[in-house]
Formats: C-alpha cells, sequence, structure tokens
C-alpha cells in the first residue's frame, strides 16, 4: 500500500529521516513512537504529499482513500452546523449526491422519454452507489461519532467556530473516523480527549477495518490498537513487532545484542591491528598482513542504536507532615455565573495519603473541583476546611503559559521563592535534570518533559504535602510520563488529579472520583475497579454511548446481572492468565540472564564452570526460552481474546 524507498528528508542543519526503506501493507496496525521532534509526523505528511522528499520516494497504492488527523486545524472559523461538517466527510459522496438532485431536477423538466429513461437509468446506478458507500447513514455516523467524542445533542446544529479548539479537533476526529478510509493517519487524536473519550475512540479503532497507523503518547491505545511500532529515532526508523510493551522490551533485548556483537567485534578488530602493526615491516609475513588488512576493509561496522530519550527523573521532595485530615468540603457548590451551577452540596473528606483521580466527560466540573480544594476558586455555599499544616501545591492545566519564555530555569523558581538560598535552587534544578548550562536554557526552548519538569521544581521548592494536578500529563511523551508516574507512585503526601491517559489514572490512583453534577460519586479502588462497579451500579452515570440505549424496568435489571455474571467469570481467568504471563516472563528473563552469564564465563576462560558444563547448559536454555515463549504467547493471545470477548460482551 504505501513504499518508502531510500528516503532522506532535512529541516535545515537538522537530519530528520536519512536513507530510509518502510513498507505498509493493507490491514497493517502501526504505532509510531520516538522522541518529539524526531519526524513522526513528517511520515505522514510525506504520505499524504504535503511535504517531499529531499531523496528517495514515496509511493501510495493508487486508489488509496487516506483519513488524516493532522495536531493543527486549518478551518477553525468556518461556520458551517456542527454535525453538517462532520457528515461531509467524503467528497466523492458530496458529488455523488449533488448529481443525485440534479438529476431529479432534470426528471422533472424533461418530456422527451429516451432522454428520461436515460436519466433514470444513471440514476439508479447512481442511488446504489451512494447506498453502497454509505451515503444514506452518513448523517446518522456523524451524529454517533460526535456523541461517543462527548458532543451533547443540542450543540449538533451550533457553528463549529462557537466551539474551543479542543473541541474542534473532537469534531475533526469524527470527521476523520466516519470518512471510513483505506488508510487511517491519526496524529495524537486522545490530546483533546477526556477519559470516556478515550475509551469510545479505542472501541471505535478496535473495530476499524482498514490500515492504521497511530501516532500517540498514549501507551493504552498503542498498547491495545497496534500491533508493530515503527520507532522514528535520529534520522533512523525502525519496525519492530508487538504494541507499544513488546517493542520496549524488544529494543532492549536488541540493544543487548547489539552491544555484546560490537564487543566481540571490536575485540577482534583489535586482535587484527596488532596483528598488522607487530608484523608490518616482516617480509616474511607481508601476505598475512595483507590478508589481515583485507579483513579489516570487509568487517562490517555494528552500530549501536541511539538512546531514544529516557525516562530522566521527577524527585518529590519529602513533604512535611501534616493531620489525618487533609481537607473537607461541607455542602459545597461553585457557580461562574451566579445561577447555573457547575457543582453542589458537595460533601468531601480527604485523609493523608490518598492518591485520587478525577474522571468524567469534559464540562462536567473536574478542574472545577480541583480549583475549590486548592482554594482557587471561593465557594459561592459551604465550607471549606483545610487540615492542620496542610500545604497545597496546585499545578493548572496552562502552568508553562505562566513562565516568561525569557526566563531560565533558575529564574523561574528563583521567581517562585526569592527567599530560598541560590545553592538550594540549584541542587533542586539538578534533581530535576536542570545541571550545568541547562540551568541558564530559556523557557522558549524547553520541550515538553522539561517544561513539566521546571514546573515541577517551582512548585517544590517549597514542598507541599497535598499536591494538586490538572491534566500533568498533557503535551508529555512516553518517557516523561512514566517519569511522572515514578514520582508520583514514591510520593508520600497527598494527591489529587486529572489525566486523561487511561494508563496514567491506572497506575498511579488508588481511588476515584466520578463527576455527576450537581455533586460527585467516590470509588475506593482503581480505576479498573471503578469501571467494573460502575457497570454494576445502577446509579453510576452513563457516558453518551450507554445513554442512548437505555433499557428500562426489569429488563435492566437483567442486564445489570448479567454484566456482573460476565465481570466475575471473566475477572478470574483473567487474573490466572496475568500469573502464567508474569511466570512465563519471569522464566524468561531468568534464563536469558544465565544465557550471558555462561557466555561470558566461557569467553573468560571457564573461570566458574568447565567448557563441556558451560556447552550442556547452553544446549538445554533455548529450548526452555521456547518452552517459556511460546507459554507467554498462548497466555497473551488468550488474555487478549477473552479482554476482546468481556468487552464486547458488556457493550452489548
Amino acid at each position: 500500500m504505501i513504499e518508502f524507498q531510500n528516503v532522506s528528508k532535512h529541516y535545515g542543519q537538522q537530519d530528520v529521516l536519512i536513507d530510509v526503506d518502510l513498507r505498509i501493507l493493507a490491514g497493517d496496525r502501526i504505532g509510531v513512537v520516538g522522541p518529539n521532534g524526531a519526524g513522526k509526523t513528517t511520515i505522514f505528511a510525506l504520505i499524504t504529499g504535503e511535504a517531499v522528499t529531499d531523496k528517495g520516494e514515496v509511493l501510495v497504492q493508487s486508489g488509496t482513500r487516506v483519513g488524516y488527523l493532522r495536531q493543527v486545524l486549518n478551518n477553525k472559523e468556518l461556520e458551517t452546523p456542527l454535525a453538517e461538517y462532520v457528515a461531509d466527510a467524503v467528497p466523492e459522496l458530496r458529488a455523488t449526491e449533488d448529481r443525485l438532485h440534479q438529476i431529479e431536477h432534470e426528471l422533472q423538466d424533461q418530456p422527451d422519454r429516451a432522454d428520461r429513461d436515460k436519466l433514470l437509468r444513471e440514476l439508479g446506478r447512481l442511488q446504489t452507489r451512494f447506498e453502497h458507500e454509505g451515503g444514506y447513514t452518513l448523517r446518522t455516523r456523524a451524529e454517533s461519532a460526535l456523541g461517543g467524542l462527548g458532543f451533547a445533542a443540542d450543540a449538533l446544529e451550533q457553528p463549529l467556530n462557537s466551539f474551543s479548539g479542543g473541541w474542534q479537533m473532537r469534531a475533526e476526529l469524527a470527521r476523520v473516523l466516519i470518512a471510513d478510509p483505506d488508510l487511517l493517519l491519526l496524529d495524537e487524536p486522545s490530546n483533546y480527549l477526556d477519559l470516556p473519550a478515550v475509551e469510545w475512540l479505542q472501541r471505535y479503532l478496535r473495530a476499524f477495518q482498514g490500515t492504521l497507523a497511530l501516532i500517540s503518547h498514549d501507551r493504552y491505545l498503542l498498547n491495545t490498537l497496534t500491533s508493530d511500532t515503527l520507532e522514528i529515532n535520529a534520522g533512523r526508523c525502525t519496525r519492530y513487532p508487538g504494541a507499544y510493551d513488546e517493542y520496549m522490551a524488544a529494543r532492549v533485548v536488541r540493544h543487548e545484542q547489539l552491544l555484546a556483537q560490537k564487543k566481540n567485534q571490536d575485540q577482534k578488530r583489535k586482535q587484527v591491528e596488532r596483528f598488522i602493526e607487530r608484523f608490518r615491516a616482516k617480509n616474511t609475513k607481508a601476505s598475512q598482513v595483507q590478508s589481515r588488512i583485507k579483513m579489516l576493509e570487509k568487517m562490517d561496522t555494528i552500530e549501536l542504536p541511539d538512546e531514544i530519550m529516557t525516562r530522566g527523573r521527577i524527585r518529590l521532595a519529602h513533604p512535611p507532615h501534616c493531620g489525618t485530615e487533609v481537607l473537607r468540603l461541607e455542602k459545597a457548590g461553585a457557580t461562574y455565573d451566579g445561577s447555573h451551577w457547575v457543582l453542589r452540596n458537595v460533601d468531601l473528606f480527604i485523609q493523608r495519603g490518598e492518591k485520587t483521580a478525577l474522571v468524567g466527560l469534559n464540562g462536567l466540573g473536574k478542574t472545577t473541583l480541583l480549583r475549590m480544594l486548592a482554594g482557587a476558586l471561593p465557594l459561592n455555599e459551604g465550607r471549606r476546611v483545610v487540615g492542620h499544616r496542610v500545604v497545597p501545591g496546585y499545578q493548572t492545566q496552562d502552568f508553562a503559559e505562566t513562565m516568561q519564555p525569557g526566563d531560565t530555569a533558575f529564574q523561574v523558581v528563583r521567581r517562585a521563592a526569592p527567599d530560598v538560598h541560590e545553592q538550594q535552587i540549584r541542587t533542586l534544578l539538578g534533581g530535576f535534570g536542570f545541571s550545568g548550562e541547562a540551568i541558564e536554557k530559556t523557557v522558549s526552548v524547553l520541550s515538553g518533559g522539561e517544561k513539566i519538569r521546571l514546573a515541577f521544581a517551582r512548585l517544590l521548592v517549597k514542598p507541599p504535602n497535598f499536591l494538586i494536578l490538572d491534566e500533568p500529563t498533557t503535551h508529555l511523551d512516553v518517557h516523561a510520563r512514566e517519569a511522572l508516574e515514578d514520582a508520583l507512585l514514591s510520593y508520600e503526601g497527598t494527591l489529587y488529579f486529572v489525566s486523561h491517559d487511561v494508563e496514567f489514572v491506572r497506575r498511579v490512583a488508588t481511588g476515584i472520583i466520578a463527576m455527576e453534577p450537581p455533586g460527585i460519586r467516590r470509588y475506593p479502588g482503581g480505576y479498573d475497579y471503578y469501571k467494573e462497579k460502575a457497570l454494576e451500579d445502577s446509579d453510576a452515570p452513563a457516558t453518551t454511548e450507554q445513554s442512548n440505549n437505555v433499557v428500562a424496568g426489569p429488563a435492566r435489571k437483567e442486564q445489570k446481572r448479567e454484566r456482573v455474571r460476565i465481570i466475575q467469570e471473566t475477572g478470574a481467568r483473567k487474573r490466572k492468565l496475568e500469573k502464567v504471563i508474569r511466570n512465563a516472563e519471569e522464566r524468561i528473563a531468568r534464563l536469558e540472564a544465565e544465557q550471558r552469564e555462561l557466555v561470558e564465563d566461557m569467553e573468560a576462560g571457564g573461570r566458574q564452570l568447565t567448557f563441556a558444563e558451560i556447552n550442556q547448559r547452553l544446549t538445554y536454555i533455548p529450548a526452555q526460552i521456547d518452552d517459556a515463549t511460546r507459554a507467554w504467547e498462548s497466555a497473551a493471545m488468550e488474555l487478549e481474546e477473552l479482554m476482546a470477548f468481556r468487552a464486547d460482551a458488556l457493550e452489548r
């Protein structure tokens, strides 16, 4: 379907792609990963023809219909009604529909029988094609996609330019999806989505039958939707089998293998060079020296892959001690205009050590509740009681905009704590990756990950014991998100946060608050527990998709019982399979470690075991690794099928 032949692309002095060969076949589902600025979007632009190569060719199969979601919109000022804009997703269908209307008018004014018959035959052909290509259901599919992405029914006739940039991106995503292209290119589709919308998108794309290429920092989407991973890094393009987690494991193995091969090759090269140097001047060794020189010339150079940006480290300072009760809201309410309540009658008791995520559709009050907790939004009713020695630290979504572009990293933190000693600030910044000359970097040149590390340094220069974070993962790459995860998992204070990253919420949160304006509902377990309990509970908030398929009375109760039964039955099997997978992974890791140790022992001359013992063990280890790998593959495949069955069953 798509083929890159020796493609190179440069922007100024930067080599974005160097001699790239790549083939994408029909039906492939590819996750595209790599550091920010490495060239992921360039790959898409070359496929669509929006960019041209500096060398090589990009071949796209003739007739391929491409759907492309960009990160930046070009039509923000359109006054077209929302549903109409999304439904107008396929230009070919629009042309067919226009011709159908034209024929209908011509038939009314056409007295000649032969001409009428000709028009009727054309009308029949066009109607058949229009129906086959989904023209008659396009509006319905547009409304369904908009609902799944969080748009209210009464918003469908509003003009596109009446929505914010984030909601316009959702509309563009819906438009691209319902066009049902042969090749779907999605560039960070989850950036402006809340958790329910991300999960709707995951279900939609899982059912997509075409070819998918996905640029994303969302591990949930990468792991559940892709079967191959394309790494773009340092101008190189490397394809790995498997989704994101499998790619990360395979990359480590590949790097270790290449490292061992390069080590052996370097030793061999040194031996040959020493021979040449030692006997170059001896005529009796001339032929052997020339042979060694030719050997060196023919020896392939093993190049190690450049390191992908590592997680780095975000170190959260030990928080000051506070009382057991961190904060309490009593019958609290907030309104921005005095008449429409965003939240009302909120009773919330927060204890020390809680790590709670706020979930729900955009516009239901998540940010408002965080602002109420932080004291940034005065209550219109009720009370906010702060516990003994509680020090809140609140980071908003627009944290980057609150830093002056021309300020250095040091100046940003100094502004937040002018009374703190300079050496303390330098030590703190060093812990967040700003050491040496990096402390003089200005905000304007920092990456997204560097900005959030700097924002945390600013927040923690006076350590809080109650962290309140609003979308801290937005615009972070995968490695920066994992670094933040690690920091928050080890944080000893209290944490309340909002994030649209499913994996981030799943790993960090030990409790969930679901937004049910004009109030809230608490779930004491993590995200998976919340999802299961929300299905069991008849009072749980319905997503847009669920609300379109309400079952009443006894039938609804029976549906609930059936869902609970499915969750219980599949849950037990899921845990067993996960245990098999973990055991297999641990066994493979142990065997591979033993294999490496034996090879090193053999290269060192058999210091611990005899050569016979090493050879005997090395003969058996590959077979044992194969057995463990087969067990892992079997369990992983069964688990994937089980979870797909469970998701499909719960959606019915």
